[in-house]
């Protein structure tokens, strides 16, 4: 039993420092490539995709696939690999990517490793303003190392809220519009930034006491989801039910104010 559980903590020291170190090096690549003049493809209308997006993708998964040539991973730029193994990669290089190609220093490399279904570490760094967040499950968040809690915000009315539109908002009916004017006109104020990760992120250190997307993927919100979980906080589907990695829609919160944007999110609650 001592030796299973020496080698579980092994296998964990293990797995927490390849997730810092290739996020750190993803993010010099990031960073880098600001210096010269990025090239530019579309996946959709204005649903864009550069270079960088793919290096940075390529760093992380060769890193990955080396150290732990087993473990499942899934890559918003295409990676795929599906495992019989309890350990999977979830993989944004680079959220905020339409940011990135004008300049607006708010986007970040965002990875979750998910284990038996559930997920047990997050990273979410923003090499520009150099911060590093970082999950535990079961023991707590920090941001460059230094322990974080979400806010104490009571009121809807005096909170700060922050939500996103998915690139098929000009033409679906399910386009975020009625509920951003709804926050908008119920909270202290209502900011959308470009990337759900750095969202998530912020309301777990309590610069945002709220968040709400729709149509999103589990690339945008496995690392997040785990920060505002260990930071205190409070993550759901809009009607209250349990959140997963996969649903098409999230709501995250510092708790407080879970159940009035609820009410807001879905009124017969």
């Amino acid at each position: 039993m001592a030796k299973k559980r020496a080698s579980q903590i092994i296998r964990r020291n293990t797995l927490r420092a390849t997730l810092l170190s290739v996020t750190k090096a993803a993010g010099k690549v990031i960073r880098d490539g600001l210096k010269r003049e990025v090239k530019i493809q579309y996946k959709g209308e204005i649903n864009l995709v550069t270079e960088i997006d793919r290096q940075s993708e390529d760093l992380i998964v060769k890193t990955i696939r080396s150290r732990f040539p087993e473990h499942g991973i899934i890559a918003e730029e295409g990676s795929l690999l599906e495992s019989r193994s309890p350990y999977r990669w979830i993989i944004d290089p680079l959220d905020g990517t339409t940011n990135y190609a004008h300049r607006f220093p708010f986007f970040c490399v965002s990875i979750g490793l998910e284990f038996e279904g559930e997920m047990c570490l997050g990273v979410v760094y923003n090499p520009v303003l150099a911060e590093l967040f970082f999950a535990e499950r079961g023991k707590g968040a920090t941001l460059n190392g230094k322990p974080i809690g979400v806010s104490p915000t009571s009121s809807l009315s005096q909170a700060l809220l922050v939500t996103g539109f998915a690139y098929d908002c000009r033409v679906t009916k399910e386009n975020n519009m009625n509920h951003f004017s709804d926050f908008t006109l119920q909270s202290q104020g209502v900011r959308r930034t470009g990337s759900a990760a750095l969202d998530l992120s912020y309301v777990a250190c309590g610069r945002f006491d709220g968040f709400w997307e729709r149509r999103l993927n589990p690339w945008d919100v496995a690392a997040g989801s785990l920060l505002v979980r260990e930071a205190g906080g409070e993550v759901s589907s809009f009607s209250g039910d349990r959140f997963r990695v996969d649903s098409k829609e999230i709501l995250a919160s510092n708790g407080k104010i879970h159940h009035a944007m609820i009410s807001v999110l879905h009124p017969r609650a």
